[in-house]
């Protein structure tokens, strides 16, 4: 078995025995007719009923507001963005909003861009090109990121049920029309990307977006979970809180990061359609768990290793413990947030680590927590342009390519009595979600 492994402009090639292999388990086709831009907006989503978490087909109509009529009397529009972390196809977005906005008589100077960066660094010009493609010249100046530390540019408006401070960016509440766009994919915490979550974390304060993330310790904050979720919980406590109307354009990719649907009109009810449809494409089926996982973090979300940690989080879901998880991400901007790494390096063990945690959160630690869980029940290794000497106090063993990475775990399983470690092999680790049939425990020897 022969596998090409995709790593900045690169591949490195991944051989091994064919009756090794579990599975290359991947983002499904989607097979529905492809909704384009034109026609989501079309037929814009209605508001979402009671219930329509998981259930979106049967909760919100396409009998919603149109984005003309939406747009009709405004005169300050915010269109909020994501930042150079996803994938979001943000440029494509534009090209079907900008006339439809000018011919509700909104010029170009009626209208800021903000990226929802939460607690990211700003983008770089370059970024910005790569989000807005040809309309970066024509809107630079239109362009704005959110600063989360910036305590001047925030409201205050309440606390939600979990006791979340409530802060969000003031441009917020400037804007008589606000546009969300965005892309709907599994969040290992959140639940889904996209939707309400360009509020909180993406234009909130640092210290709302602290005490939200801290939710995320919660078993109930998992990918693919809304319904009872606290992280989620919380940003949807801030949506009765913004009184300008909102428009929403949601896409989902599929496993190339194409567009396979986009949906539009309400915020929730096009976030729970979207949802629908991310499930089918990003939930996959694999046969059992494997000895070893090969997760891949592919661009943009191989920016650094606190984006690339979803593919860890992802690949452990079909992982068997004491098994080895290898991550290939070049990491190319570095560890991404200092404070989960910090913490990790003071800790003894990732038991250690996770009572710190407890003692005391401070943002990124649910960070340190997700990868110390898996730290403590596998061996983790790396293929990236990190150093070992920034991997080890992570729990983190650095590997010079995934041949190598592999070899090294095949022969510690074989050393310990595993006659054929079972590979599965993640592309996409950073959104595709395995999910393991159900079959008889096999117990296998902790790592020493």
């Amino acid at each position: 078995m022969k596998l090409d492994i995709p790593y900045l402009d690169k591949t490195f090639p991944l051989e091994f025995p064919g009756e090794n292999l579990l599975a290359v388990a991947e983002p499904n086709e989607y097979t529905a007719p492809a909704e384009t831009l034109a026609d989501a907006l079309a037929r814009p989503y209605a508001a979402a009923g009671p219930g329509a978490v998981g259930m979106a087909a049967a909760g919100p109509g396409r009998n919603g507001t149109s984005l003309a009529d939406f747009l009709g009397g405004g005169k300050k529009l915010l269109i909020i963005i994501n930042d150079a972390t996803r994938p979001t196809p943000t440029a494509a977005m534009l090209a079907g909003l900008l006339p439809v906005i000018a011919g509700a008589g909104i010029p170009d100077s009626g209208i800021t861009l903000m990226a929802a960066t939460g607690a990211h660094r700003a983008p770089t010009e370059t970024e910005y090109r790569q989000i807005l493609g040809g309309f970066f010249d024509r809107l630079r100046e239109r362009c704005v990121h959110h600063d989360a530390r910036s305590d001047a540019d925030m409201v205050d408006i309440g606390t939600t049920r979990n006791g979340t401070p409530m802060l969000l960016n003031r441009r917020l509440f400037e804007a008589d029309r606000i546009i969300v766009t965005g892309s709907v994919e599994p969040h290992y915490f959140a639940g889904f990307t996209g939707g309400r979550k360009a509020f909180l974390p993406g234009i909130a304060a640092y210290k709302t977006i602290e005490a939200n993330h801290k939710q995320a310790l919660s078993p109930n904050a998992r990918s693919l979970a809304l319904e009872g979720n606290p992280v989620h919980e919380d940003m949807m406590d801030a949506l009765p809180l913004i009184k300008a109307p909102v428009f929403s354009v949601m896409t989902v990719l599929d496993k190339e990061q194409g567009v396979a649907a986009v949906t539009a009109g309400d915020l929730m009810g096009s976030f729970y359609a979207a949802v629908e449809i991310a499930k089918k494409i990003f939930c996959v089926s694999i046969p059992a768990r494997a000895d070893i996982v090969v997760s891949v973090a592919k661009f943009p979300m191989d920016i650094d290793l606190y984006q690339s940690q979803k593919a860890i989080d992802n690949g452990a879901l079909a992982l068997r413990d004491g098994g080895f998880l290898i991550l290939v991400s070049s990491c190319r901007d570095g560890i991404g947030d200092e404070a989960y790494a910090g913490l990790l390096a003071r800790s003894s063990s990732p038991g250690d680590a996770i009572e710190q945690i407890r003692a005391g959160y401070k943002l990124g630690y649910h960070k340190a927590a997700k990868m110390a869980e898996v730290s403590g029940r596998a061996s983790v290794l790396a293929v990236s342009e990190l150093g070992a000497e920034r991997l080890a106090p992570m729990f983190i063993e650095k590997a010079e390519s995934p041949q190598a990475a592999l070899d090294r775990a095949m022969a510690a399983l074989i050393a310990r009595g595993v006659a054929v470690p079972k590979i599965l092999v993640l592309p996409d680790g950073c959104v595709t979600v395995p999910a393991a049939a159900q079959q008889p425990a096999v117990q296998r020897p902790a790592p020493a």
